[in-house]
């Protein structure tokens, strides 16, 4: 390495650094804003929001390292009172104690499964799609075993968390997946 390329090394690394940092942080707000879109519906303590679908795109788009970065750096946020989750719980670590805190506590691993799944390969729909898939489950499975014990029974917990929800998800989804594909392109 000679004298005059060492400065242009040494300043391009903070650089890189700083940009991603930038975009996990961004990743984290863009779910922050999802999860503020929620409407509470009266048949079930989960509301429904936008916050599975930034956790899908983030996931989709940044990968699985960024998108579990920027899911973790989402769920220190709530703990400590920002108000990043949906307006229809109590927010902070309540929040995540609460009915709905299976979903949250599973979103950083859905990014990081959904991220894993698409940065394989050439990007194509249906891989986005099973990807987000995988991610939703992760996001159902995390959210039904915890609400399970609010609900003392895995029928009671998949009426007031699951079914409600399969059709909204089934296009966010969809959506997530179409933009992700558009997104990156080859």
């Amino acid at each position: 390495m000679t004298r005059t390329t060492a400065p242009v090394l040494i300043q391009a690394q903070p650089y890189k650094i700083v940009r991603q940092v930038v975009i996990v942080a961004s990743a984290s707000l863009f779910v922050a804003l999802c999860a503020r879109l929620s409407v509470p519906l009266p048949f079930t303590p989960v509301p429904l929001t936008l916050a599975n679908f930034g956790v899908l795109l983030v996931g989709l788009t940044l990968g699985s390292r960024r998108g579990f970065a920027a899911l973790a750096l989402y769920l220190a946020e709530g703990a400590i009172g920002m108000p990043v989750f949906s307006p229809a719980g109590p927010g902070g670590i309540a929040q995540l104690l609460g009915v709905t805190g299976g979903y949250l506590m599973a979103y950083p691993f859905a990014a990081a499964v959904a991220g894993w799944i698409a940065q394989r390969g050439v990007p194509r729909f249906l891989k986005f799609a099973a990807a987000a898939v995988a991610a939703e489950i992760v996001i159902f499975a995390g959210g039904i075993t915890w609400l399970t014990a609010y609900t003392h029974g895995a029928v009671q917990a998949a009426q007031f968390g699951l079914y409600p929800f399969v059709f909204a998800e089934v296009i966010k989804t969809m959506a997530a997946a179409g933009i992700a594909r558009r997104f990156i392109r080859n």
